[in-house]
């Protein structure tokens, strides 16, 4: 997606969803010593973080300050070498087309086959009820392509590969050193719990839903503390807030508990600052 094209969607996605509670990005921050984020606009971008080896975990928009913000956690993008793309979506991978600033050129970019497709042209995406086609992305990185229960060892990093079909037909979340789970655009988190994920956006609801249902019974099935932290609505490590609502869809349309965590608008940074980057741990859902 072209950075002009990333200014179009900031401006149409803004007026779209003021006001709705349907955005609720973390800011700048850490998680924790291992996790830290940074917000472009309604997008997270998280880097996971072990023994001085860092892996990024999707590449967000095509989006200017990108650079200044990883420097608010002192993240150097040289230090970036693998990239773990949860889909192909440009609020996931704007970073990686050939019209951005090129930060991580010379990382290798880790998706599943499946999703690939997008990628190469085999497939186009498609949102709306498959009313609208978005535009291609492109990238030149080397691509390592993954498939379902595939487990990385990078740099001394546990990647362990769960598809997740249902917003895009190659989606794929990553459980890190078994720990932490980055869902990308699986969950949405309301403020009394989990749904599937924003149902105009998804090329099919019925599988998404049944990806949630495959994915708590392989999380809870570990028996152990799973931080689950999405794209645009924060974390949480408890699994009955998480998985609450996995049956029901979200909506803009749809009345919802209202949320005090939920901005106007989610495309408003104010809020987001190097201050509180440095200082104040990104608190997690109940």
């Amino acid at each position: 997606m072209s950075r002009k094209d990333t200014e179009h969607q900031r401006k149409s996605m803004s007026r779209i969803y003021r006001g709705t509670q349907i955005f609720k990005p973390l800011n700048t921050g850490r998680i924790d010593e291992h996790v830290s984020c940074v917000r472009e606009w309604v997008a997270n971008i998280f880097f996971y973080t072990k023994d001085d080896v860092t892996i990024m975990i999707d590449a967000g928009y095509n989006y200017g300050r990108l650079k200044e913000k990883m420097g608010w956690l002192d993240i150097d993008p040289d230090d970036i070498h693998h990239i773990l793309i949860t889909h192909q979506d440009t609020d996931h991978v704007g970073a990686l087309e050939p019209d951005s600033e090129q930060l991580f050129k010379d990382a290798t970019v880790y998706l599943s086959e499946i999703e690939n497709r997008y990628i190469t042209g085999e497939k186009r995406r498609k949102v709306i009820h498959s009313l609208y086609k978005l535009p291609v992305v492109k990238m030149n990185n080397e691509r390592r392509l993954l498939k379902d229960g595939q487990i990385l060892d990078i740099e001394g990093i546990k990647v362990e590969c769960i598809l997740v079909p249902g917003h895009t037909w190659g989606h794929m979340v990553y459980l890190i050193d078994d720990r932490y789970l980055f869902t990308g655009d699986t969950i949405w988190f309301g403020a009394d719990g989990g749904y599937s994920f924003i149902a105009m956006l998804a090329e099919s609801n019925k599988l998404s839903v049944q990806s949630l249902e495959k994915l708590e019974a392989n999380l809870r099935a570990r028996k152990r503390k799973i931080a689950v932290i999405t794209g645009h609505t924060g974390w949480s490590d408890n699994l009955d807030f998480v998985f609450a609502h996995r049956d029901k869809l979200c909506s803009r349309l749809h009345k919802r508990i209202p949320d005090p965590d939920a901005p106007y608008d989610g495309y408003d940074e104010t809020d987001d600052t190097e201050e509180k980057a440095r200082t104040v741990l990104l608190k997690k859902k109940k």
